[in-house]
């Protein structure tokens, strides 16, 4: 595997590959992140709900078991993830891309992801798939998401891409797909058995919920969660993790 500096460098690449991407390559391959995560999500409700009889702690760890998927897929199958290219900011401090890239770049692959998620959640809300059970848990996890209060949202999303960057961050210095699955998994396993706030996984957790029938506005779904809950994800994923990595990795050691 390769070493924190060398994985700093090679994040730094990756930055500016992204920042390069045209508009078009951005849409296409972050609604497919949007999907990837989805796809994660779902399996994380089935699982749990087919286990709902058991102890609390271990139905939560078997829907952290099966969560990680999504991320798998965005990275060794190729995808645009918000959260994952948080990590951009490294290419900005080293003045390798600009702001306004960075910026772009953020935004539009936010906004593919939104379609992809929301999309998907729509689409297995027509499967005739959703049990009861799963239906319970959908709605009361997306009402649960839409109540918690500012600075609770703000702190899980913070802490919750901590993790996710990390993932990636180890996925980068491994150098074999079997390597990469379990860089990703441990990190996203545990974020999501510490129940933090993803955007990009709420962006289908929650309207999944309103489909099912949860009484959620849309409007609650951005001001009681997303948008928190991004900020918080953008605090962990592009300033606190990649700003001290630079710093010891690439800045000091130049």
């Amino acid at each position: 595997m390769l070493t924190p500096k060398e994985i700093a460098l090679k994040t730094i690449e990756s930055g500016v590959k992204k920042a390069k991407l045209s508009i078009f390559e951005k849409i296409l391959l972050s609604i497919f992140a949007g999907v990837f995560i989805g796809f994660g999500a779902y399996g994380s409700l089935t699982v749990m709900q087919t286990f709902g009889n058991l102890d609390l702690g271990l139905m939560k760890f078997l829907g952290a078991v099966v969560f990680p998927v999504g991320l798998m897929l965005v990275i060794i199958a190729g995808g645009e993830l918000f959260t994952g290219n948080n990590l951009m900011t490294m290419a900005l401090l080293d003045k390798k891309i600009t702001f306004k890239e960075m910026l772009s770049n953020w935004i539009i692959v936010y906004i593919g992801n939104f379609i992809g998620s929301f999309f998907l959640a729509f689409l297995i809300s027509k499967t005739g798939l959703v049990n009861e059970n799963i239906s319970k848990l959908a709605t009361s996890t997306a009402v649960g998401k839409v109540n918690l209060s500012i600075s609770q949202a703000l702190i899980r999303g913070f802490l919750c891409n901590i993790l996710v960057v990390l993932a990636v961050w180890m996925s980068t210095g491994a150098k074999d797909i079997a390597s990469k699955i379990l860089a990703i998994w441990f990190p996203i396993m545990l974020f999501v058995l510490m129940g933090y706030e993803h955007s990009v996984a709420n962006m289908f957790y929650i309207p999944l919920g309103k489909f099912l029938g949860a009484n959620i506005s849309w409007p609650k779904m951005w001001t009681g969660n997303l948008i928190p809950v991004t900020l918080g994800n953008i605090l962990g994923g592009g300033i606190f993790i990649p700003f001290v990595y630079y710093i010891v990795y690439v800045y000091l050691d130049k």
